[in-house]
């Protein structure tokens, strides 16, 4: 079963950096990590789940939000089955539980039900 968990969350001031990490495990014969898509996903209180950032198995191409371009970058590290969002720039509307999803493609996916495997979430506050 595959198994992703979050980390590197916590309290930041407005304009400062994060970078929280995913770490994959449990796949199977026939689903490696190098042949998954990966994304992150943030849901602040009373919102719903949004796309943040996405990114194809091999790391060739990947997707941002309008509201993270520029700021977000999503990297993947398939030795370590690792996949990263550095977050700059940050501000108080980034304040949300960031979730890191797993789609059994190559290619690249942005749609919340393409992704089949999904982590924990782990917290991120911005203060103003």
């Amino acid at each position: 079963q595959v198994q992703l968990v979050e980390s590197g969350g916590g309290l930041v001031q407005a304009g400062g950096s994060l970078r929280v990490s995913c770490a994959a495990s449990g796949f199977a014969a026939g689903l490696a990590f190098d042949r998954t898509a990966m994304g992150w996903f943030r849901q602040a209180p009373g919102k719903e789940r949004e796309i943040v950032a996405a990114i194809t198995s091999r790391g060739g191409s990947t997707y941002y939000s309008d509201s993270v371009k520029g700021r977000f970058t999503i990297s993947r590290d398939n030795a370590k089955n690792t996949v990263y969002l550095q977050m700059n720039s940050l501000k108080a509307e980034d304040t949300a539980v960031y979730y890191c999803a797993a789609a059994p493609t190559l290619l690249l996916q942005i749609r919340t039900d393409e992704y089949r495997y999904w982590g924990q979430g782990t917290q991120v506050t911005v203060s103003s």
